[in-house]
């Protein structure tokens, strides 16, 4: 007598059931292995940091009082000892951390590595795209306000959308940075005071100080986003033949600046820059005029003139370092050459 076909149909579910169970018990062992390892690798690197570090301490007191000889082998040392630092930093990529303090006060304790490559690049990519699409969702939303929508109401809901905008990038690019991405310096803290400067603005109640500012800061945030536009096709195209060189870290970001890795190209894209980093001062010295007004009560007129004149002198300064060091680097190699 044949079976129903329902009981066949439990049987090959069961079956099923008891594979998967059987699988699933070796993925609970191989993740305990795998965070035993991440453990051991974690506290060696550790280990090694500590120990390259005294080295390096006792290398700095040998070379006060060693001959030539000696001194170059310091040096050698010294150049391998930082070799190996950029190593452990690639490994970290792929061991859990803890969170700096940012991400700890806006996700917690909550761990953000990313273990695979293919993770890794797949949230990098929708970082960017995300930039892309909020940066033409910015420039019309600027454009409507200016042209089309004369209202507190459409401003405040822009301000918002810069505010919230901002805050999403300070804690997107702190995840991009515990998984690898080498983003550093001032345009890590661009975002944080434009995250600020945008929350005072969304603050700046009604009034004539405000309605003096406004279409200058419609029209400051329409060429800023112009500018945010032209960037990403352009960095996103310098970074894909880099890494396509295996020049830069397949984590490197589009910034709102100049790198060194932007040279080639840099005729069409450092004017558009420059322009709109004087802008900001251009804010800055109108803002402290509006302050000098008689009729000026509110805080944030001098407080949005100190912020955007911090935002220009941080963008103009390390412009200028990174094309500097640039000019410096490329005379060095002609004098070799030579």
């Amino acid at each position: 007598m044949s079976k129903p076909k329902f009981q066949t149909e439990w049987e090959e579910i069961d079956e099923e059931y008891q594979q998967l169970q059987e699988t699933h018990k070796v993925y609970r062992q191989k993740l305990e292995e795998l965070t035993n390892l991440q453990t051991t690798c974690s506290s060696s690197i550790s280990k090694q940091r500590k120990c390259l570090k005294d080295l390096r301490h006792s290398l700095t007191k040998c070379s006060q009082k060693c001959d030539e000889k000696e001194l170059k082998l310091i040096t050698d040392i010294k150049s391998q000892i930082k070799e190996k630092g950029n190593v452990f930093f690639d490994m970290e990529a792929y061991l859990p951390k803890k969170n700096g303090l940012y991400l700890n006060l806006v996700l917690g304790n909550v761990n953000v590595t990313l273990l695979s490559d293919h993770a890794k690049f797949a949230y990098k990519d929708e970082y960017e795209k995300f930039k892309l699409y909020m940066t033409i969702i910015l420039m019309f939303g600027a454009i409507t306000c200016l042209f089309f929508l004369n209202y507190r109401v459409t401003d405040e809901i822009f301000n918002f959308l810069l505010v919230w905008y901002y805050c999403t990038l300070t804690i997107r690019e702190s995840i991009l940075m515990s998984n690898g991405s080498r983003i550093k310096g001032w345009w890590v803290s661009h975002h944080y005071v434009s995250t600020f400067l945008s929350g005072v603005m969304l603050t700046w109640p009604e009034g004539p100080m405000y309605q003096m500012f406004r279409s200058q800061f419609l029209a400051f945030s329409i060429y800023q986003s112009f500018v945010q536009f032209l960037q990403y096709y352009y960095q996103s195209g310098c970074l894909y033949r880099l890494r396509t060189l295996g020049e830069r870290n397949q984590l490197d970001l589009t910034v709102e600046g100049f790198q060194s890795w932007m040279w080639r190209g840099l005729t069409f894209l450092l004017p558009f820059l420059f322009f709109g980093h004087f802008w900001q001062l251009y804010n800055s010295v109108t803002l402290f005029r509006l302050g000098r007004h008689e009729d000026c009560k509110e805080w944030q007129v001098f407080m949005l003139a100190l912020t955007f004149l911090i935002l220009f002198l941080g963008n103009v300064l390390t412009t200028l370092k990174v094309v500097h060091q640039k000019v410096q680097k490329n005379q060095d190699t002609v004098q070799k050459n030579d």
